[in-house]
Parts: structure tokens; C-alpha cells; sequence
């Protein structure tokens, strides 16, 4: 097995298969996933919500490490790429309200939705609506700061309103005054630094050269996508061990990162563990 995950003599035959072929050749995502798993904690036996977690994969993953969980996004388009994955309990997140019960949920995830929204501040107390107390929430949301390589994005045409995204990210302060009334805050940290940032951007710019737009969701890419694609999906998994080396080089970068995650228990409960 290469450091891509997936035998090159194997291709994938689902559309679940070939998105977890992708995300196999992602290391933003993996990171990703990786950070937000970590910061949820165990799953088994408790009901959860994912919301925003793009073309569904990430909704597959985080239902696999045990749980009960439920997924929503804000297009109709993102909702039926996560049903083609996860098939049961998905559901379309109209504006700033969640289709959900109050206290519902002992885990809730926000990837990548919160810079979406229109009205940040309901969409907090919605998540504290429908976050048991003494649940856990984890945001994973842009880091709000200016850099050559975000203007370098901007030239390129990958704005923050091509990507979907209403305002440009978070800082930890801001998140702390959104979510503070409702949450106790607990530990921030960013991650995903220059290389990494540098490989996504290239990313993006080159499925848009394949004809792949975006929405008010972003660029969301679904396995029928890359069964389309087959021949640039090799080529890429090819150039994908010299990528990921190239995202490695993250480590001598001094400065926070791209990414900022969160994590806050939902106040008026004992927490969860």
C-alpha cells in the first residue's frame, strides 16, 4: 500500500469508493478529519450530528468510529452527495435554522458550514438549541488572517464568495464571543499551514479548469465527478506521494494555521466523556 492508501491496480466501482479514494488522496481532508476526531472523542452509544461535511465522506468516516448520527447541509445538491454515502438520517439545514428536536444531540461537528451561514449569531444558538447539556461541540471553520498566499488565492479567483463562504473565517476570540453564551470554551488550536494550503489551492484551481463550479456550499465533488474523470483521478493519485511529501514541509512553518477548530461543552450539564 502506497502513501496514497489505494493499490494502483485497483480502481474504485461506487461512488462511495471512489470518494474515499479521494479523500485517501487528500491530506487537507485527512487532517481534517483527523482534527475532528480528535477533538469529539468517542462516539459509541451516543446520537450525533455532522453538519457541512462537503460531498459526504467525512459523514461516512465519522459514522464509522461508532454512534448514532445525523447529517445536514445547506444545499440540495451537498445533501444528496452525503445520502449517496451514508443513506439514512440526512437532512437539508434551511439558512440559520436545524431541522432538529431541542437537546437532541451529546455530539455536534460543524465542518466547514459556520462561514456559510447567514446569520451567524441564530446559528449559534441553534447549535446550543439542539446540544444536550454537558454535550460537546467542535467547529472547524477558516482561520481569519491576511497572508500573501490567501491574496495569492483571491488573484486566482478563489474568493471567499466563489468558495460560498459569507464572511472569511474566525479568529478564537470571535468564536469565543459567538458561542460563549451558550458554551464553555474549551481548547482552540489551528492546523493546515503554508504547504498544505498551497496544495489546495492548486487543487481548486485545476477542477476548475475540468468544469467543476461552485455553490452557495462550495465546491462540492462527488464520486460520480471522478468516475468522469478517470484518467486525471490516476494521474493524480500518481503525483499524490510527492503532494503529500510536499505538505509535510508544514512542520517548519512557524506561523498558526489555515484552519481553526474549537471545541465547547454546551453549559447546564455534566460533560460527557
Amino acid at each position: 500500500m502506497s502513501v496514497a492508501g489505494w493499490s494502483a491496480v485497483t480502481e474504485p466501482a461506487s461512488s462511495r469508493e471512489w470518494a474515499v479514494a479521494l479523500f485517501r488522496r487528500s491530506a487537507l481532508k485527512q487532517r481534517k478529519l483527523a482534527e475532528v476526531a480528535a477533538a469529539l472523542g468517542p462516539t459509541e452509544g451516543l446520537r450525533c450530528l455532522d453538519l457541512g461535511s462537503d460531498n459526504g465522506v467525512v459523514s461516512l468516516l465519522l459514522r464509522q468510529r461508532g454512534g448514532d448520527w445525523a447529517s445536514g447541509d445547506l444545499t440540495e445538491a451537498a445533501v444528496s452527495s452525503i445520502r449517496s454515502l451514508v443513506e439514512t438520517d440526512t437532512h437539508l439545514v434551511r439558512g440559520d435554522r436545524l431541522p432538529f428536536s431541542d437537546a437532541t444531540f451529546d455530539r455536534v461537528a460543524v465542518v466547514d458550514m459556520l462561514e456559510h451561514v447567514p446569520d451567524d449569531e441564530i446559528f449559534a444558538a441553534e447549535l446550543a438549541r439542539v446540544t444536550r447539556p454537558g454535550g460537546r461541540l467542535v467547529v472547524n471553520t477558516p482561520h481569519m488572517k491576511d497572508t500573501a498566499l490567501r491574496r495569492l488565492r483571491r488573484a486566482l479567483g478563489q474568493t471567499d464568495e466563489r468558495h460560498g463562504h459569507l464572511r472569511p473565517g474566525y479568529t478564537p476570540s470571535r468564536l469565543t464571543e459567538l458561542l460563549g453564551s451558550h458554551f464553555v470554551m474549551g481548547p482552540t488550536r489551528t492546523y493546515s499551514r503554508f504547504f498544505s494550503e498551497l496544495v489546495d489551492t492548486l487543487v481548486n484551481v485545476g477542477l476548475e479548469r475540468l468544469g467543476k463550479s461552485s455553490s452557495a456550499k462550495g465546491m462540492v465533488v462527488t464520486g460520480s465527478d471522478l468516475s468522469r474523470h478517470r484518467r486525471t483521478f490516476r494521474l493524480w493519485s500518481a503525483l499524490y506521494p510527492f503532494v503529500w511529501a510536499v505538505t509535510r514541509l508544514d512542520a517548519i512553518v512557524p506561523a498558526s494555521g489555515y484552519m481553526l477548530i474549537v471545541t465547547a461543552e454546551r453549559r447546564g450539564g455534566p460533560a460527557q466523556t
